[in-house]
C-alpha cells in the first residue's frame, strides 16, 4: 500500500484552512493544519511534508519569518513552500517571497484548479524521491551482502540485482514522463529544476547498479 504524502496548510483563519482542504481533498493526500507559524514549525519537527502552503499575513510570526526558520533547518530546508497572500504590494513584495525561499507566490483569490495542479506537481516529485530512497536502501543492503561467497548467496544477490533493476526502471520511466509533462506545460521553473535533479539522482543510481553486474568492478566507487 502506497503511503500518502503530507501537505502542510498554514493559515490563521479557520475558513481559509477549510477552503484549502476543500480544494486539495481531490488529491487524496494527508492534509495537516497549522493555525500559526509556531504551530507549523512544531509539525515540521516530527513529520515529513511534500509541500507547504503558507499564508503571508499572520499575527505574531508571519509567513516570511516562518519560511526563514524552515529554510534554516537542515531537515526542512528542501521542502517546497507556496506563499498565499490576500495583498499585493507589487514586484518588491513578490520578490521578498521568493527571497524567503518560496517556489511560488499566489495572490488571493486564486484559481482552485491552478493551485491544485501546482500542489500535485510537488506531491508527485515527493513520491518519486521516496521511491528513489527505497531503491537506494535496497542497493545498500545488496552492497553489505556482496562479500558473501557461498553459491546460494551469490544466486540471492543476483536475484536482488534483477529486482532492483526492474524497480529502478519503473521509477526512471515515471520520472521521464513527469519531466516531459513539466517541460511541455511550461510549469514553474522550480518544479522543472526539481524534476531534473531527480533524474540526475536516478542516473547515478543506475550507474552504480550497472557496476554491480557480474563481470564489472568498482560498484562501491560508483555509489560514492
Amino acid at each position: 500500500m502506497v503511503q500518502k504524502a503530507k501537505i502542510l496548510l498554514v493559515d490563521d483563519r479557520p475558513e481559509n484552512l477549510l477552503a484549502l482542504e476543500a480544494i486539495l481533498s481531490a488529491l487524496d493526500q494527508t492534509l495537516v493544519r497549522a493555525s500559526s507559524g509556531e504551530e507549523a514549525l512544531k509539525a515540521l519537527l516530527t513529520d515529513d511534508f511534500a509541500v507547504i502552503l503558507l499564508d503571508v499575513q499572520m499575527p505574531g510570526m508571519d509567513g516570511f519569518e516562518t519560511a526563514a526558520h524552515i529554510k534554516r533547518r537542515e531537515r526542512t530546508r528542501d521542502i517546497p513552500i507556496i506563499f498565499l497572500t490576500a495583498i499585493n504590494h507589487g514586484p518588491h513584495h513578490t520578490f521578498r517571497g521568493y527571497a524567503a525561499g518560496a517556489v511560488d507566490y499566489i495572490s488571493k483569490p486564486f484559481d482552485p484548479w491552478v493551485l491544485r495542479a501546482k500542489v500535485s506537481v510537488f506531491v508527485e516529485l515527493y513520491m518519486k524521491n521516496c521511491q528513489l530512497r527505497e531503491q537506494a536502501a535496497l542497493l545498500r543492503l545488496q552492497l553489505e551482502g556482496s562479500g558473501k561467497d557461498a553459491d546460494g548467496e551469490a544466486k540471492e544477490s543476483a536475484g536482488l540485482l534483477a529486482e532492483l533493476s526492474a524497480r529502478l526502471a519503473a521509477v526512471e520511466e515515471q520520472a521521464e514522463a513527469l519531466s516531459k509533462q513539466l517541460n511541455d506545460e511550461s510549469t514553474d521553473a522550480a518544479a522543472v529544476a526539481t524534476a531534473a535533479h531527480l533524474e540526475r539522482k536516478l542516473t547515478g543510481l543506475r550507474r552504480a547498479l550497472d557496476a554491480l553486474e557480474p563481470g564489472t568492478s568498482g560498484g562501491q566507487a560508483a555509489v560514492n
